[in-house]
């Protein structure tokens, strides 16, 4: 693999807060991957933002009686605040609402338009009728003419797949308030998506080591592409760049199409804030780099379809042909890894519905590594996956309290009780070779799993090691060797050498605990790094928050590290809480703990 890795983590949108639901799907996996990369040895740049243009954050402004700016502003430091708190390690986590995201969008567009993939075209736009607004294409639905499913959005149908226009739908309705929209000629700018099919399928049928679910989906879709609009009537967004378009104030390049290239502006920020302009390029033209971009299912036409088409029009890879655009030759994705969604009563979570539950209420009461662990054993990896409060109980407390948990307490416990610091071993035995030998080799098994984003089956790995451990010192019984301390610190070394292996198994995974147990263990320094909240300017724009980290120092490597003999310990304290196990049955009371 190659030590250039882009981790492009999909954008969440701007007009609320986050859920956990969100967060299981382009969060916590691209979070896992990213570390476990960097422990790995790679160069890895880790980029996302928030998504902050479109008709939907004016709705959301309009409703909380605030500018759309200001909204935009106060969203945009919530899900800041929340990540943070995650512990998800952005080098960048970004907005769109940047001068250097809208140069770079700009950019893109004029590549594309000079190579002839971007053309006017005159279209039917919906239009509000109580307000004169333009109704997104997402903000429409009604019955699918291919399908006759009745729920079918304005720009494709979940159930069949297929790509739709908002004229094209049997009854249509506003999701903002049910209303009929009007349909207006106007015209607008479209992306030439049938010239791009054949570039597109044949890169589709190369990557072969995607999920076969994702790449099905994906070249299923080829088969009815349509020319799709890429401007809208709204004064909200990037400006087109052309005479004649450029100072019209209800003219703005639609918002699907500037977030998918928040994955370049951002890459391009992160290089000017760190000092080195060009640095971006090591990631997007180097042709030993890889990309892995990281979503839910929902988002997958716009990353293994939408989002490759643009950068194919920008290199002059379709049926126009072409010269290579400003922006030089950009790489397409080499992954997608996209998640299933985590449901709760079998429905998706629905903040206008009440069902929901936000990162932010979580993380205060549970802390994130017991989210972080849920949405890795439990999540919705490769299907969808119903979040319920019992089986969050029963995973926190039966297997990161009582197995992980209780192995770091009970291991060092009694190697500080007998030594007071990391004991020598003297001849070992069968059960001890066994035990490190397992320990050991634990480190291909799951680092090949995290290679391929096999995240159930990695974790499922490393809490496999924990119970070996747990059963070595029940079959060992060093409590009982008091008159042969020899044995009993041979065997207390050897527990907490596969405890050292076990956490750094599980760091990509529990960051906040793994730093916890590197001290029990008589570390010093970072084992996990955390990113930071740091606010930035630009030109004379107002300051905003962003993510950034220091991942590259002397922290945690993917390999079993020999602990060192005589290092201090501690007397050790719980690394997880037990749950109360009423709460698997009411919840949470969010109102008492938001008060």
């Amino acid at each position: 693999m190659s030590s250039r890795v882009l981790t492009a983590v999909a954008w969440p949108y701007a007009n609320g807060p986050r859920h956990i639901g969100h967060v299981s799907g382009f969060g916590v996996p691209s979070d896992v991957f990213s570390r476990f990369m960097r422990m790995s040895g790679h160069d890895v740049l880790m980029v996302s933002g928030t998504d902050e243009h479109g008709t939907p954050i004016l709705v959301q402004a309009e409703k909380e009686g605030l500018p759309t700016r200001q909204l935009a502003d106060k969203y945009n430091r919530v899900i800041v605040e929340d990540l943070q708190g995650l512990g998800l390690s952005y080098d960048l986590f970004t907005r769109t609402t940047t001068r250097n995201h809208y140069r770079v969008v700009q950019q893109l567009f004029l590549g594309l338009f000079e190579n002839g993939y971007v053309v006017p075209k005159t279209a039917m736009g919906a239009i509000s009728p109580s307000t004169g607004r333009t109704l997104p294409d997402r903000y429409i639905e009604g019955t699918c003419p291919i399908c006759g499913y009745d729920g079918a959005r304005g720009d494709q149908c979940d159930n069949c797949g297929n790509q739709l226009d908002p004229v094209d739908l049997i009854n249509p309705r506003s999701r903002v308030n049910g209303e009929t929209p009007v349909f207006v000629e106007t015209e607008h700018f479209f992306l030439d998506l049938p010239a791009l099919a054949g570039s597109l399928g044949k890169w589709l049928a190369s990557r072969t080591d995607w999920r076969p679910n994702v790449l099905k989906f994906s070249q299923n879709l080829l088969e009815d592409l349509r020319p799709r609009a890429i401007t809208r009537d709204l004064d909200w967004g990037v400006p087109v760049p052309l005479d004649g378009w450029r100072d019209q104030p209800m003219k703005r390049l639609y918002v699907w199409f500037d977030a998918v290239i928040g994955y370049l502006s951002a890459s391009v920020e992160w290089a000017a804030r760190t000092g080195d302009p060009d640095a971006w390029q090591q990631w997007w033209i180097n042709p030993d780099a890889r990309g892995y971009y990281f979503m839910g299912k929902d988002n997958i036409v716009f990353h293994s379809v939408i989002w490759p088409g643009i950068l194919l029009g920008h290199n002059g890879e379709g049926d126009h042909g072409g010269r290579t655009g400003p922006m030089g030759e950009l790489r397409l994705p080499d992954e997608l890894v996209s998640s299933e969604f985590l449901t709760m009563s079998g429905s998706k979570f629905s903040t206008s519905r009440g069902k929901v539950i936000y990162v932010g209420d979580f993380l205060r009461e549970f802390g994130p590594d017991a989210l972080r662990y849920f949405i890795a054993v439990a999540g919705p990896e490769t299907t969808d996956t119903d979040f319920t409060w019992e089986e969050f109980v029963r995973r926190t407390n039966f297997e990161l309290a009582n197995e992980w948990g209780n192995l770091v307490n009970r291991s060092i416990s009694m190697a500080h009780k007998n030594n007071g610091a990391i004991p020598a071993p003297t001849e070992l035995r069968d059960i001890d070779h066994e035990l490190l030998s397992t320990s050991r080799a634990s480190f291909d098994t799951v680092g090949s799993l995290l290679g391929q984003n096999k995240f159930k089956q990695a974790i499922s790995e490393a809490m496999r090691l924990a119970g070996a451990a747990n059963k070595y010192l029940s079959d060992t019984e060093p409590w009982k060797l008091k008159d042969d301390t020899a044995r009993r610190d041979t065997v207390l070394h050897t527990a907490l050498q596969v405890v050292s292996d076990t956490n750094t198994l599980l760091t990509p995974f529990l960051p906040h605990a793994a730093q916890k147990v590197h001290e029990a263990l008589g570390g010093t320094g970072v084992w996990a790094a955390q990113p930071e909240i740091r606010t930035v300017g630009e030109d004379d724009a107002p300051d905003y928050p962003v993510l950034m980290g220091d991942y590259a120092g002397e922290q945690a490597r993917w390999a079993s590290t020999p602990i060192e003999v005589g290092r201090p310990l501690a007397k050790p304290t719980p690394l997880f809480t037990k749950l109360d196990e009423s709460l698997g049955v009411t919840g949470p009371d969010w109102a008492s703990i938001a008060t």
